[in-house]
Order: structure tokens, then C-alpha cells, then sequence
């Protein structure tokens, strides 16, 4: 937070955060107080993560008001009349507190056990916590898991013809006991089994710098069936030769040292860039540089496009007698320092192979569109988010494999490594790639579709390879992107392509400036 803000600012924006959350000024006001008082007006360790410590005091504070007493129980309710039943001693009823800890409470024979309204409010509170993305690594304890698919943790909730409710928590290797709460009231609605959400704490099973979460609060998505990997693999037949011994002297920054964007004059990597480096020294894409690449993508001109001999996106479909290739984007290109340059790890110009910093989110957005990702902070324009990573495959082995798939399988969106296929006058198969996240990526895999006004934009990236064959897509934004928006690209996909292995899909991005809904308007007026 800016040092020039004053105090009354900030406190504004402390009540607004937690607005936002349901929480009245008058319920934050003696919390945030006391936090001030503790922390010697040190408003940085409040405002850190969103207001993170500040979330957490208040539900702490709400913990100890309204429960100090341990208790016990099991609770229903008949024709409006509380009854309490005696539970077996070993039965403990575990409740998800919202300071992300565990507590069991017992009760004596004669004592009260809690009020209905107590355990919903406990259940929204696990509900909204969940919401709100805080990790709940501390109460499940599956650091250690290394399946993503079966560290699942969820609440089932299941109704009884008698109006009973039983609530589940289940953590697959995670807790010891399912937690059981027995109660009756407004729930009675709810469907059998139905699952308020999962919640994975971490799907990159410690692969990357930062974790990345997984949630679906209304239990209706699939949990993701993949292997996550933070670096691009060859999956067979890919030519991907990375050789010291191939890059030139003018090809690496070998007289340079500390950072290359401190220098005067661009070092011979950012003359590979077009003469200057493209990241600014705050390590954001410069706006020129990006504006250019987003210009190039929605309104190519003529110039910039390249038509094969034979091109090997027809060839794979139809090897024998290929149609014409239907042209290709020669994309603008990012060249980063690499081992053999004389700079450090921490030069201004190794931003993308330094791997992904964002806090980011998997959550499930619809039935139609699936799973998706989100940011949990405020993102500037330029700012690197991730890289497209999954397995180098060659374009007939990605349509074979498309061709095999079972029907069940859900394919991911592959991407085409045809940003620079204008070098060549004729492609062998080996050389023209591509990349399928489908059974084996990382969070990319998750970024939904939008046409036209996405806030991601997808920019090759040269590292440790000069042969453009092979190159690293990188996903910077494109706007200043909110705190829980989600993240979108355009795939640019050609809805008219019916030929295309992964079948033009029916567009859920609700984009005013849809392509596919365009499409279909324009269809529908040719019919009349």
C-alpha cells in the first residue's frame, strides 16, 4: 500500500473489503482496532493478502462471542420441538472453524447442546471462508498428498424422509473421522448427496513458487482428471534440440552482468526482441510492445501472414492429398537471457522461465463452461501470469491422438507452434508441433475462451532455444485485470473450421463482440 495515504483512507478501505464480505462497519470496527493497537498501526501486515489478518481476526473474535463452552451433540427437531438426544462418548461432533482450525466440542449429559441456527450459521461460515479462498491446508493436513483427484476435500449434505439433514466433511487422506452433524430445519430442500463444494489446496503438488488452488462451491464439477507439470515435456516424435553448442556468440548476452535493462544500450537478446527489450523495469510487458502484438492478432494485415507449400496442420489431416494451408501469423517475439548470457537469475529480462508468481485460482464457473481460472489479487496491464505448458507433440500425433480419444474425454484446446513456420519452405512432420495439456499441463489449461475482448493476450517467448519451431507461449494482461476476476484468452478459433480436430465448439463466452454468436446471426438471416 502507497506510504502517502492517510490513515482515514485506509480504514475506509479496510471497512470496504470487509463489506464486500457481508460484514458491517460497526462488526470491524473494535477488531480492527485492537489489530492497530497490537501491531503498533503497522497497516502493511493488516493489508497483506486482502486483507487477510483482518478476515481472520474477525471471524476469531466471532468464534469466542458466540461459543466458550465445549459441546456435543446431536439435534433434531419435531413438530417445532427442540429435543436432545445422548451421543456415545467417543462420538465427537468436528466443526470447520473460520480461523481455520479445528475444534471438537463435548458436552455433559444435561448440558444444552447448540441451537440450529448455531450449526447453519457455522455451515454458511464454512461456506463463505471457502469463498473467500482461504487456505484450509492447516485443517485438512494434505501437504503431502500427490493426487489431485483424490485429495478432495468436501462437504456432502444429505437429507432423510423425516426431515433430518446429516452433514459430511470428508478429506481423503486427510482427516481422521468424518465430522457428522445431525440437524433439521431449512435444509430439508437440499438434494440427496448434493456437494457444497471441494476444495484442493494446492493442485501443483509443490511444482511452483506459488500454490494454486481449487474450489467449486456448489459441488457440481468433475474434479479434473490430469498430471500437473510446470515445464513442457516431450511426448515422441517432437524435434526439439536445445544445445548450447547451437546458440551463436551473437545469439546470448555474454559481456553483460547484473541486469541487462540497467544497461544503456539493449544487450544482443533484446536485439532479437526488435531492438529493445520488451519488459519495463517494474517487470511488466511494455504497453507499446503489447499493443503492437494485440493489433497483429485481431486485425492481421497481409504482410504478416505466411501460406505453406505444404502445410502440415493439412497434411496431418489428410496426408495423401492435403488441402492448401490456409495461412499462417508471423508473430512478434520475445527473446530472454538464458544460462550461456553473463547476467544474473534476477535480470529484468528473465521474467517468463522464472515461472509463475500470481495468486491464482481453479473454480468452476457453469455447467457450460466448466472450470476456469481466476486471479486473487489486483493485476496491472502487462503482467505476466503463466506460461501454456503440456506435452510437445507433433501435429499428426496430435490429430492421431484426437482421432483415438475415448468419447468421454473432454480434449483440451491445443496450441500451434506456428508462430515462425514462415522460415521454412517445407515442414517435416518433427518440426511442426504443438502443445496438448490435456492428460499432462498446468493451470493454463484451465483459461476459458472469450472472443475479441479477453484480458489475456499470448505472446511467444524464446529462451534456450534459437530454433523457433519450439518456443514458450506466455499469457501477459492485456487491461488491468480485479482482484477474483477470472482470467480468459482468445483462442482464436475459426468457427467455420469444421475440419479442425478439436470440433468447433458452441461459445459460452458471453462476449458482446462474439465471433460464434455473430456467426450464427449472420446464418440466420441468410436462411430467411
Amino acid at each position: 500500500m502507497a506510504s502517502h495515504e492517510t490513515p482515514n483512507s485506509r480504514v475506509a478501505k479496510a471497512f470496504n473489503a470487509m463489506n464486500d464480505l457481508g460484514i458491517s462497519h460497526d462488526e470491524v470496527k473494535p477488531v480492527l482496532q485492537k489489530l492497530l493497537k497490537l501491531h503498533d498501526e503497522n497497516w502493511e501486515y493488516i493489508e497483506e493478502d486482502n486483507y487477510q489478518t483482518l478476515v481472520d481476526a474477525y471471524f476469531e473474535h466471532k468464534e469466542d462471542k458466540e461459543s466458550k463452552d465445549k459441546r456435543k451433540a446431536l439435534i433434531s427437531h419435531h413438530d417445532g420441538e427442540r429435543q436432545t438426544q445422548p451421543l456415545a462418548n467417543k462420538d465427537d461432533v468436528l466443526f470447520l472453524t473460520t480461523n481455520n482450525s479445528r475444534q471438537k466440542f463435548t458436552m455433559e449429559e444435561n448440558e444444552m447442546p447448540p441451537s440450529s441456527s448455531e450449526v447453519l450459521t457455522r455451515n454458511h461460515h464454512i461456506k463463505l471462508v471457502s469463498s473467500l479462498y482461504l487456505d484450509l491446508n492447516s485443517v485438512i493436513n494434505s501437504a503431502h498428498n500427490n493426487n489431485p483427484t483424490s485429495s478432495k476435500a468436501t462437504i456432502d449434505i444429505a437429507s432423510s424422509a423425516l426431515g433430518e439433514v446429516k452433514i459430511f466433511l470428508n478429506c481423503d487422506h486427510a482427516l481422521e473421522n468424518n465430522a457428522n452433524i445431525l440437524t433439521n430445519g431449512p435444509q430439508q430442500a437440499i438434494a440427496q448427496d448434493e456437494k457444497l463444494f471441494h476444495f484442493l489446496s494446492d493442485i501443483t503438488k509443490g511444482s511452483e513458487k506459488v500454490k494454486i488452488s481449487l474450489i467449486d462451491e456448489y459441488g457440481k464439477g468433475e474434479l479434473p482428471n490430469f498430471n500437473y507439470m510446470p515445464h513442457n515435456l516431450i511426448y515422441q516424435s517432437a524435434n526439439v534440440n536445445i544445445s548450447l553448442a547451437r546458440i551463436a556468440d551473437e545469439g546470448y548476452c555474454s559481456n553483460c552482468s547484473g541486469n541487462c535493462l540497467s544497461q544503456s544500450l539493449p544487450c544482443a537478446c533484446a536485439q532479437e526482441t526488435g531492438g529493445e527489450f520488451a519488459y519495463t523495469l517494474q517487470g511488466l510487458l511494455k504497453d507499446e510492445f503489447l499493443t503492437s502484438c494485440m493489433s497483429m492478432k485481431k486485425e492481421p494485415q497481409t504482410h504478416q501472414l505466411v501460406y505453406c507449400q505444404e502445410c502440415p496442420l493439412e497434411r496431418s489431416k489428410n496426408e495423401c492429398m492435403p488441402e492448401q494451408c490456409k495461412g499462417h501469423l508471423i508473430r512478434k517475439f520475445i527473446k530472454e537471457c538464458w544460462r550461456k548470457c553473463g547476467c544474473d537469475m534476477q535480470c529484468g529480462n528473465r521474467i517468463v522461465q522464472r515461472g509463475l508468481r500470481c495468486k491464482l485460482q481453479v473454480f468452476f464457473t457453469s455447467d457450460k463452461k466448466g472450470w476456469g481460472l481466476r486471479t486473487l489479487e489486483d493485476l496491472p496491464k502487462g503482467s505476466f501470469i503463466c506460461e501454456y505448458v503440456g506435452e510437445i507433440l507433433t501435429n499428426m500425433e496430435l490429430h492421431e491422438r484426437i482421432m483415438h480419444k475415448n468419447g468421454n474425454d473432454k480434449h483440451t484446446y491445443p496450441v500451434t507452434l506456428d508462430a515462425d513456420w514462415g522460415s521454412e519452405v517445407v515442414l517435416k512432420d518433427e518440426e511442426a508441433l504443438c502443445l496438448d495439456a490435456t492428460y499432462n499441463g498446468n493451470v493454463a489449461r484451465f483459461i476459458n475462451h472469450r472472443c475479441s475482448d479477453a484480458n489475456l493476450m499470448d505472446i511467444p517467448v524464446e529462451v534456450e532455444t534459437p530454433d523457433r519451431h519450439y518456443y514458450h507461449l506466455a499469457f501477459f494482461t492485456n487491461k488491468k485485470v480485479n482482484v477474483y476476476e477470472e482470467l480468459t484468452w482468445d483462442y482464436g478459433i475459426d468457427f467455420d473450421d469444421h475440419d479442425h480436430p478439436i470440433k468447433a465448439f458452441q461459445c459460452c463466452c458471453e462476449s458482446p463482440f462474439c465471433r460464434d454468436k455473430k456467426r450464427k446471426g449472420q446464418l440466420n438471416n441468410l436462411s430467411i
